[in-house]
């Protein structure tokens, strides 16, 4: 655990600040103004493995670039640890750009670093960008909703402990989306927690992969067969698992266009 200075000092010192972030889903096109301008001008920008090499690119000549990179069962540095350095580094009146994938408060935890700088006086801008579900959803062309296929859009992690105890009932079927973070590995518990819950299997399921970047991948499938699909496409992260009846909408809709024309 990285020391930090007493708090009983901090008003003495001349402390820098941190800014948490968004840098979207992936795209540099997509990144905010105000994002793109200080990462362009950082000198110090500790950023999450999920960001775009593209987007890192973008910092000027010898800024100092720290990976806390995560994977799942394997963090290269524990999240108090990186609440730690971030606090340190502005302490020591050091700017600092915190760089998440998506937004930083969208399972970023962008709220704990925020929480930890503000305990220790340091001062915290918060610059959100596109969330990973809105740019997957917008470059795939699903609607999150519509007006004929869903009103209420629910948002979860599919990576986490103590996810079979988790209440999801409710949250997916007619007239609902649901939208599954990190869910890649746990893609067999999903389906059957879902199922279990009452969703039908033949419910129609897209995932995502490598949203708004040029290898970008859309499967898509029912919910029956998503571990079959995930495992067969070898899917990585980042991708995200759309559930509802928006993921079929736009093959519905060419299908009665192409009768229509036909008729």
């Amino acid at each position: 655990m990285v020391a930090l200075a007493p708090r009983v000092h901090l008003a003495a010192m001349q402390t820098g600040t941190i800014h948490l972030v968004g840098a979207g889903p992936g795209d540099p096109d997509l990144l905010t103004l105000r994002a793109a301008r200080l990462i362009e001008n950082a000198r110090l920008i500790v950023h999450d493995g999920l960001v775009d090499p593209a987007i890192l690119a973008l910092a000027r000549p010898g800024a100092r670039l720290i990976s806390v990179a995560k994977q799942r069962s394997k963090h290269t540095l524990p999240q108090e640890d990186i609440n730690a350095l971030l606090v340190r580094e502005a302490q020591a009146g050091r700017d600092v750009v915190r760089l998440k994938g998506g937004d930083p408060f969208v399972f970023g935890r962008g709220g704990e670093e925020m929480e930890a700088a503000k305990a220790y006086g340091v001062r915290v801008e918060v610059v959100p960008g596109i969330s990973a579900a809105n740019g997957a959803a917008a470059a795939s062309g699903i609607a999150l909703t519509h007006r004929d296929s869903a009103s209420i859009v629910s948002f979860v992690a599919g990576q986490c402990k103590g996810l079979s105890d988790q209440d999801w009932a409710g949250l997916a079927g007619k007239g609902r989306t649901l939208v599954i973070y990190m869910g890649v590995k746990t893609a067999p518990q999903i389906a059957e927690k879902l199922m279990a819950d009452g969703l039908a299997p033949s419910m129609p399921v897209a995932v995502i992969e490598n949203a708004c970047r040029p290898e970008m991948r859309v499967l898509r499938g029912p919910l029956a067969a998503l571990p079959d699909l995930v495992e067969a496409e070898a899917v990585q992260s980042p991708a995200l698992i759309i559930i509802g009846e928006v993921t079929a909408r736009e093959n519905a809709a060419l299908e009665q266009i192409a009768a229509e024309v036909a008729a």
